[in-house]
């Protein structure tokens, strides 16, 4: 069955949540509840801190956020190297068996589902930008752009760039309801 292409509500167009600057409350949590996804994110961004910093108790710090890494990645079966380069606002919400790439770029207030791969292929690896949502058993590989606002649908294998406030469905994946499609 076709999907329907259909033009995005402005609603859609002027989304409330930002591509640039990162919403940091979407990633706390609370001191004593269980968020293993919270808590792997949570390991990263120490270490990132304590990276920058130098001294004994910094070098202290970052061994802290090693393990914390180390047993958060266990729990959570995901795979998210430290040196990372992740923007702010992530949402994991099922962190089980996420790949990522360690030389992969994701952008602010990005939401990832479990089984996600961000990886390489051909030499590259992808970037993806702010506000994109990547659905449950994603890949995206090679080097390719994800524009802002984009989604991405279960299970797709994205080999393609995707313009921004696109989806990309289907194996190999198909953009569908992009804006430019649709003339004013």
């Amino acid at each position: 069955m076709q999907a329907s292409l259909q033009p995005l509500p402005d609603a859609e167009k002027d989304s409330p949540i930002s591509a640039t600057v990162p919403d940091w409350s979407r990633e706390f949590k609370p001191f004593f509840s269980w968020r293993p996804g919270s808590s792997l994110l949570g390991s990263l961004r120490s270490y990132e801190k304590w990276n920058l910093r130098r001294g004994p108790i910094a070098a202290a710090m970052r061994t802290i956020a090693i393990f914390r890494h180390r047993f958060w990645s266990v729990v959570t079966g995901a795979d998210i190297p430290l040196r990372t380069n992740i923007g702010g606002g992530l949402l994991v919400l099922h962190p089980n068996g996420i790949v990522i790439h360690p030389d992969v770029v994701i952008g602010p207030n990005c939401l990832i589902f479990q089984q996600v791969t961000l990886g390489t292929c051909r030499g590259g690896v992808p970037r993806i930008g702010g506000h994109v949502d990547i659905g449950a058993g994603a890949k995206i590989l090679g080097k390719i752009t994800i524009g802002d606002h984009a989604k991405i649908g279960a299970n797709a294998v994205v080999l393609c760039d995707v313009p921004p406030f696109a989806s990309a469905v289907g194996v190999p994946a198909h953009i569908i309801n992009h804006p430019a499609q649709f003339p004013r």
